[in-house]
């Protein structure tokens, strides 16, 4: 722990990592007030030691140098890192990053996370409760403070029930079964597939060979959404996603009075045709924990992390794959 004439004078550095780059801030030790940001649009390359260490400082070091130099001498406390990976490919960021942040910037404590824990930190802070980070794929996360609970986040072919790609790949299939003549099809959304791939015939042709087929089948999500006041194959669709998140957010979230949930991220701007389901599945299924909204992005949970973490009073708690404090621990 800092003592408070250095966190007063002090900084604190969060970063977000993820797969459309790299966002950074530069913020006051003593309250997490952000003074500036950076962003950089090229993501962190990934090599055969998982994320590349080498890549993310070539990124990040020049961009903090650069966010410091308007306030002199004034020492970074703290940094908190979050990446998408880091629970399956940090292991090189784990091993690299304490030095390199030690020796460039004279950084003595160093938080190091995955995505959903920065996304945690940005939403509820470090009260228990639950998470659901819900994009092309969906990802609960929950801990009561004393461990983490995940839940889901296994990708498109082994998981992410209720996620993006989930979805529209269900309106995808509802599509192609409407084009056969089958049983479950829906006559909206072969309209609106063909008119975003073509011909309902060659899809499969341009969808299979596609290295970014996650993001392809999530592409289609909003247009099942936009269909779904009016077409009972649609509604049917989000009400089952609805389903799969809120049984996500029940296995992740800790039970007992007091827990919240909140969900995070660009799937829930399908809006009402999702949300409405949802609301009703997590009164259902969690029917202890009160839902409220996002207090913050996970740049902004990066940023609460350091500055826990500089002045002693990260509650949150550690995991070997989810959050790795280096030079300093929880309160």
């Amino acid at each position: 722990m800092d003592s408070e004439n250095e966190r007063s004078e002090g900084l604190v550095v969060g970063v977000d990592s993820g797969g459309s780059g790299l966002r950074i801030a530069l913020a006051e030790a003593a309250g997490g007030a952000v003074l500036d940001t950076a962003v950089s649009r090229v993501p962190v390359r990934t090599g055969p030691g998982g994320i590349s260490a080498g890549h993310f400082l070539e990124q990040v070091l020049p961009a903090v140098g650069a966010l410091r130099e308007p306030y002199g001498p004034r020492p970074v406390l703290a940094v908190a890192v979050g990446a998408a990976g880091m629970a399956t490919l940090g292991e090189e960021l784990r091993a690299e990053l304490p030095g390199a942040f030690a020796e460039a910037q004279g950084v003595r404590r160093l938080a190091l996370a995955a995505d959903a824990v920065t996304a945690y930190a940005g939403a509820l802070g470090q009260r228990p409760g639950a998470v659901v980070a819900g994009g092309t794929g969906m990802i609960a996360l929950g801990t009561d403070l004393a461990s983490w609970r995940r839940a889901d986040g296994w990708g498109h072919l082994l998981g992410d029930c209720g996620g993006g790609a989930w979805i529209g790949r269900a309106g995808l299939e509802a599509a192609m079964r409407a084009y056969d003549g089958r049983r479950g099809g829906s006559a909206p959304l072969l309209v609106r597939a063909e008119k975003l791939f073509g011909p309902a015939a060659g899809l499969p042709g341009a969808l299979y060979p596609r290295t970014d087929r996650p993001a392809v089948l999530a592409s289609f999500a909003p247009e099942v959404g936009r269909c779904a006041a009016e077409d009972p194959v649609a509604a049917d669709i989000l009400a089952r996603a609805a389903v799969h998140i809120a049984e996500a957010a029940a296995a992740a979230c800790p039970g007992g009075p007091g827990s919240v949930v909140a969900l995070t991220g660009g799937l829930f701007k399908l809006g009402d045709p999702l949300l409405d389901p949802l609301r009703t599945a997590l009164g259902e299924l969690v029917p202890h924990a009160r839902t409220v909204a996002p207090a913050g992005d996970p740049l902004a949970g990066a940023v609460a992390l350091a500055t826990a973490l500089a002045g002693g009073t990260l509650r949150l708690p550690e995991d070997p794959a989810l959050l790795r404090l280096f030079g300093g621990g929880a309160a």
